[in-house]
This record gives C-alpha cells, structure tokens and sequence, in this order.
C-alpha cells in the first residue's frame, strides 16, 4: 500500500497535509534532542507494553509531543492524539504525524470551540482504553456527556496541576 493510500485510511482532521515533510523534518530534529525518550522507545519497540491498546491523548501537539506519541506507538499502541490547546498547534507536526507516522490526528492552530469538542469526541470514538489528558477534557467529557465510555478505560493520565485540581473538583462532586 502507498503511503497516500494509507493516509486515506485514517480519520483526521489537519490544517493542510502538504505541511508534513516539514512538520516530519521538525520531529526528527527534536528527536535527536531527547535521548531519553529515544532509549524508551527502543525498548518499547522489543517489550511492546501496549499491544492491542488505544490510547487517545489530547495533549499540545508541538514536535515534542510528536515523539513520545510515536513512543507509545512503538509500544504497540494504537495512537490518536487530538490537541489540548488550540493555540501552541504546529500545524505541520500534525499533518506529520497523519502522513509519516499514520497517528490519526485531530487539531487545527486556532480552531473554535465547536471544533475543538467535535475532536475530542472524535478521540473517544476511537474506543480509547488508555486516555492521556493535559487539562483533564477528555475524562471530564467522558464523565458529563459520555459515561458509557467508562466501561471501556483501564486507567487515565493527566499531565498538568490544573488538571489535577479539576479530577479533585469532580471527584468532591461524586
């Protein structure tokens, strides 16, 4: 299969995929600034601690971000990754990683509010059973508009303070 035929297969939502080899050549770069995530990803490559997973995360989809998806995906994850913050988007990292990485993306630099919840609900159509959170959206709008969704979660993760003090704020609400 040519790689526009796989790309054609995956569901996404980028601002213009002609921006993936330069958003491609911006993750290699970055990678070669983190060689710690480098010596993960080797080794999540052999152990595959993912396998059979999905994983939504909705985190800011910066070239950064872009390896440590590609990391969880090395470890045998299926990866979708929709964006925490309209506004830190590379438009070209997220084309990069529909085109060369086949990570289904949905993020757009400045996108509307409407925009923004389509791609969340987008990443829990996927059927996530890991979520990976950078101001707890997705498990906030999996506990108010998508509890049935619940079942299917083995565990969350949320990366930011602000986040935390939001799960503590639903959880004081039951």
């Amino acid at each position: 299969m040519t790689a526009t035929a796989a790309v054609r297969r995956l569901n996404y939502d980028v601002a213009d995929l002609k921006l993936a080899d330069a958003g491609r050549d911006r993750i290699l770069w970055a990678d070669t600034q983190m060689p710690v995530l480098n010596l993960i990803r080797e080794r999540f490559r052999r152990e595959q601690p993912f396998k059979g997973l999905k994983v939504s995360c909705c985190l800011h989809i910066t070239t950064e971000t872009a390896n440590l998806l590609r990391t969880i995906q090395a470890g045998g994850a299926e990866v979708l990754a929709c964006a925490s913050n309209p506004l830190s988007t590379q438009d070209d990292t997220a084309a990069a990683l529909v085109r060369h990485f086949s990570i289904p993306t949905y993020c757009r630099r400045g996108e509307d509010r409407d925009t923004y919840y389509r791609h969340l609900n987008a990443a829990l159509d996927f059927h996530p059973q890991i979520t990976m959170d950078d101001g707890a959206d997705l498990v906030s709008l999996i506990h108010t508009k998508r509890p049935a969704r619940l079942k299917e979660i083995r565990c969350s993760l949320e990366e930011t303070t602000t986040g935390v003090i939001r799960l503590k704020a639903m959880a004081a609400d039951g």
